[in-house]
């Protein structure tokens, strides 16, 4: 059997690596389950291919099943990419799988798919999908399509930490990467001249924040990898392939601080001088784990403030997430003492909100030194099964999906987004020691 796992190719609305590793880390599942599965994984959404190379690997292969990985900004270019799998590859078995089909499958029936994913880890669907057709069997957690209606399956498996497996960087295509991140302004992620791994420790969150699509992706329960399991993958990779630094992925990183604890003090044992960041929340950060943290070689933590604005947040976010005003600059001063560097995600356009607001808060982050990564707020409730691919695009959290203001207030909190007289230089790369091997 032969498998092609893909996110299609299209613009990106920003770049973050980690929401690009499922594809590796399914075809890394698959392999580890069925060594005799042919597996092909390519991340077309980096910029580093072109149409004529989708034919070329459609043609020039006949493939059992093409696995289509979604997300909110990646479906542009689905309707060109199913023709294309349809005309080229017209025996293949046609599933998708993400961050999307996760909030709403119903969108992708007009796509013609044979199977969309909607409940459950994604490795486990495939897994089940690929055993499903070799036995006759249909896989929970998928829209399965019989006679052009489709029907639900049930729910999904989630799977047990111990059951999952690191990508295969092997595959992961970094050079491209590396320039996503070359403009460190955008933000997101990664530092400009500094090669990224991204470690992927840990799924779910019970914070309950309204806007976020992780309860329904992963579930409320915090599960992550053991400390060692993820220290050896670092090693190994490190040993293997030229890194700068490490980026831990997980919703809400210090949520079980225990593990973080258990993870600085391994780091410390095992001498490992290698930087890292990571994202987390104010409540769930004290003086004790920051100085852990800090002499493990953390020099970046990325924290969900979204507002200072007392009543925008008591009617917008969770309990633990509306005193922003009186926790940060606490924390912010335990930071500049173990240098580690703040940066600050602030939510635009929430109900009740302000540009004056929005512009307080944008001040207070940069008074107490640190950066601020905006982000629209974007109701994914409201995504309906009829919408068409132009509103259903509109959740990129680029622009306004559902919230209507006067021309004159719009173009002010596009101003505060996409313009440049807030924005505050990064000291970051200063603390790493560029791997020259990696360019």
């Amino acid at each position: 059997m032969k498998i092609l796992i893909i996110i299609p190719p299209y613009i990106p609305s920003y770049f973050n690596a980690g929401h690009h590793l499922p594809i590796f880390q399914v075809s890394a599942f698959i392999r580890r389950n069925l060594p005799n599965v042919d597996v092909q994984c390519l991340d077309a959404a980096a910029l580093n291919v072109h149409w004529k190379n989708i034919c070329e690997l459609l043609i020039n292969n006949e493939f059992d099943i093409i696995i289509a990985m979604n997300d909110f900004d990646g479906i542009d270019t689905f309707q060109r990419f199913v023709h294309y799998c349809k005309k080229l590859s017209p025996k293949s078995k046609l599933v998708t799988f993400g961050r999307l089909s996760k909030q709403n499958p119903f969108i992708f029936r007009q796509f013609g798919f044979d199977a969309i994913h909607y409940s459950g880890d994604y490795e486990a669907a495939i897994l089940d999908y690929i055993l499903g057709l070799r036995n006759g069997i249909t896989a929970s957690g998928f829209l399965v399509q019989e006679l052009g209606i489709y029907h639900k399956t049930g729910d999904g498996r989630m799977l047990d930490p111990t059951q999952w497996v690191f990508p295969n960087v092997e595959e992961i295509p970094y050079i491209h990467y590396d320039k996503m991140y070359i403009d460190d302004f955008n933000k997101f992620c990664g530092i400009p001249q500094r090669r990224e791994l991204v470690v992927p420790v840990a799924r779910g969150c019970s914070v309950g924040c309204q806007y976020c699509d992780v309860p329904a992706m992963q579930g409320n329960k915090d599960r992550r990898v053991t400390v060692d399991c993820t220290l050896n993958y670092i090693q190994d990779t490190f040993s293997r392939q030229p890194f700068d630094y490490v980026t831990f992925y997980a919703p809400t990183f210090t949520l079980n601080k225990q593990w973080v604890i258990e993870l600085c003090q391994q780091i410390e044992e095992r001498e490992m001088s290698i930087p890292w960041k990571c994202v987390t929340t104010l409540s769930f950060l004290n003086e004790r784990l920051i100085k852990a943290m800090a002499r493990a070689h953390c020099i970046r933590i990325s924290l969900g403030v979204e507002t200072i604005e007392s009543n925008v947040a008591k009617n917008n976010l969770p309990k633990i997430k509306i005193d922003a005003y009186n926790k940060l600059g606490k924390i912010s001063r335990i930071c500049q003492e173990n240098n580690i560097e703040l940066n600050c995600f602030i939510m635009m356009g929430m109900p009740g909100d302000s540009i004056e607001g929005l512009k307080n808060t944008i001040k207070y982050i940069h008074d107490n030194n640190a950066r601020y990564r905006p982000t629209i707020y974007t109701s994914y409730a409201e995504i309906t099964d009829d919408m068409q691919l132009f509103d259903v695009s509109l959740f990129n959290r680029q622009l306004f999906a559902n919230r209507n203001y006067n021309d004159i207030d719009e173009i002010e909190y596009y101003r505060l987004f996409h313009g440049f007289e807030y924005r505050k230089d990064s000291a970051i790369n200063n603390k790493i020691s560029i791997n020259k091997a990696a360019k």
